[in-house]
């Protein structure tokens, strides 16, 4: 009789073993959740086009002939594809993730190509409408990859999800800094360049990982919070290589061999998490095979197969299910799975819009306007391609600072997360105040400062989304939470920011004498060109403040409790579960002996 046993008895020796184990461990890798990490990882760090809209518009504004208030309505109709994200959203209700990163790909390539094509006039110059399209279909990109890696994240980590958000987010708060050095190791300093770049790199890495990125059954891991602080070490040395490697661009001029060279290191820190992927893989990998070994050898006579012991299964009583228009009024607690429309007209999520309104508007708008503002304060060039860059770092800071932190606060105690907003958006007035007054060099800590709260904000009420709406339609719930943003960047951008900036370039343009030609940007050049505006945003933003206040109130209660025990229990359950189910070993013996059960201690 012949023995059959599965791949984990594979003979260790010989090459045909050997090979047969690599084989095994190497798809035990690419399936594995923490190779997941990794590819959302990269597709996060490729994900942050929209916040490097400062770094070309002013390429945009020269090539096309717009006024200031025409470029902020382009940046309006950019925070609005970047930031509504409900289709991406149901459509990652009803399909896998990968369907949603497809689709993402061939809009990001879609808008900002066509961006390309008529900012270096290859095609005839489109009309406002068309340009306001192309940016949109670009930017909405982005809530197709943050919905199908990012939410992904989040489903497979529920208990870490504060951590999860803030690393996640934070590679996208990089990623502007990321993409500008792989520009210049590819394309030099040609800015024009950087929009056909970022139209084709964002969607080649999330092809690249389509098959890899999924919802996988929520099982516990081993030093869960420890592998993902090792994530975050590295992305801290990646963001200290980009702060470096900034500061020495501003102050000496970079020949091209030294950009390939930086280009080169940033990719290997980009790939360095594979080592921690494989060693906590391999560690996994190890503990299946010491439990396989464990298991006693099953011996049948007729069915190598195995015979199967029935199981009794208690019927489940049929539930009537309700109608979800006769249940918008009646949500359930805090913290349990809300429907979209429970969560839509519930009063905490209207608490929730009003601050992303006003809060993330404001600092969006100032970040939109960076590099309008550098040029009326009159800093040099080179100065305002390193406020773009200072923002892009410490959005990141600010992200995965707010995420981990949060995370600490909340499990050690009970700090609401709520409350860490609040504190955000009253130091975000901070940098407003400095942009409205014009200080000498404030500009760079006004950066800093708008970059860090803006980073901040958005792991924060994502994962205040999460906690009090649940995790059942996340996906719909976390882009209606982003939507809110492009509303307020609207409001402060084009109907306060704009406008004010054309009414004080036109009232410097008729002091001097002279009218404005067809075609002709319209520049305006000292403090008062963003004064009133940014006294207007800091006002919005206190306003938030409040508002985020009297969620804190509401919610102090639930943030007492704990809020993560139905996923501890359900995880500790499906670990229990996996570590009983181990592949069949069967053994063919004598026809006289009769079969022996198997027993898993």
């Amino acid at each position: 009789m012949v023995s059959t046993l599965p791949s984990g008895y594979a003979a260790t020796n010989g090459c045909g073993g050997r090979m047969k184990q690599i084989g095994t461990f190497s798809l035990h890798v690419f399936t594995g959740r923490w190779f997941m990490v990794f590819a959302c990882l990269l597709i996060m760090s490729v994900a942050g086009a929209t916040y490097m809209f400062a770094l070309y518009s002013g390429d945009i504004k020269s090539s096309l002939g717009y006024d200031q208030s025409t470029l902020n309505l382009l940046s309006t109709f950019k925070d609005l594809g970047g930031n509504v994200g409900i289709i991406s959203g149901l459509i990652n209700e009803i399909s896998p993730p990968w369907v949603v990163l497809l689709i993402g790909a061939a809009m990001n390539f879609t808008g900002y190509f066509m961006i390309w094509l008529a900012v270096t006039r290859k095609i005839a110059k489109p009309h406002v409408w068309q340009m306001c399209l192309y940016i949109c279909i670009g930017a909405n990109s982005q809530t197709f990859a943050n919905t199908g890696a990012l939410v992904t994240c989040v489903k497979n980590f529920p208990e870490s999800r504060g951590v999860v958000l803030g690393l996640l987010k934070g590679f996208v708060g990089l990623s502007g800094a990321i993409i500008t050095q792989l520009n210049h190791g590819l394309y030099g300093n040609d800015s024009r360049s950087l929009i056909l770049f970022i139209g084709w790199l964002p969607a080649a890495v999330s092809i690249l990982f389509l098959g890899v990125v999924r919802v996988l059954k929520v099982v516990r891991q081993v030093n869960e919070l420890k592998t993902f602080y090792n994530f975050l070490y590295i992305s801290l040395g990646l963001a200290g290589f980009l702060m470096v490697m900034i500061i020495t661009q501003n102050k000496v001029q970079f020949p091209r061999p030294e950009f390939d060279v930086t280009a080169i290191v940033v990719v290997i820190l980009l790939f360095a998490p594979l080592g921690i992927v494989f060693r906590e893989e391999f560690k996994l990998w190890k503990r299946k095979q010491e439990v396989v070994d464990r298991v006693p050898v099953d011996i049948v006579t007729e069915n190598p197969i195995g015979t199967t012991i029935p199981i009794p299964i208690t019927p489940t009583p049929l539930v009537k299910e309700i109608s979800c228009w006769k249940t918008v009024f009646a949500p359930p607690e805090r913290g349990e799975d809300f429907t979209i429309l429970q969560a839509i007209f519930s009063i905490d999520m209207l608490i929730l819009f009003t601050t992303t309104t006003f809060g993330v508007g404001g600092t969006l708008t100032a970040i939109d306007n960076l590099g309008q503002i550098g040029r009326s304060l009159g800093y040099p060039v080179t100065s305002i391609t390193t406020f773009v860059s200072l923002v892009s770092i410490w959005n990141y800071m600010g992200r995965v600072a707010s995420g981990f932190v949060s995370e600490h606060l909340l499990a050690k105690y009970k700090f609401p997360r709520p409350l860490m907003l609040t504190i955000v958006l009253c130091i975000s007035c901070v940098g407003h105040l400095l942009i409205a007054f014009g200080v000498p060099n404030g500009l760079y800590v006004s950066s800093v400062i708008i970059g860090f709260c803006f980073g901040a904000q958005w792991p924060l009420i994502f994962a205040i989304i999460s906690e009090i709406f649940g995790l059942k339609y996340y996906s719909t719930l976390y882009n209606l939470g982003g939507g809110a943003s492009p509303v307020g960047a609207y409001i402060l951008n084009v109907v306060v920011a704009g406008r004010l900036y054309d009414k004080e370039a036109q009232k410097q343009l008729s002091a001097k004498g002279m009218t404005r030609k067809e075609g002709e940007d319209l520049t305006c050049v000292g403090v008062d060109c963003y004064k009133m505006s940014f006294l207007i945003i800091t006002g919005a933003t206190l306003f938030a403040c409040l508002i985020s206040f009297i969620l804190v109130l509401r919610t102090r209660k639930f943030y007492r409790s704990d809020i993560y025990k139905r996923f501890r229990e359900a995880a500790d359950a499906e670990t229990a579960h996996t570590e009983m189910v181990v592949p069949p070993v069967t053994v063919s013996g004598p026809p006289s002996m009769p079969p022996m059960e198997r027993k898993i201690g």
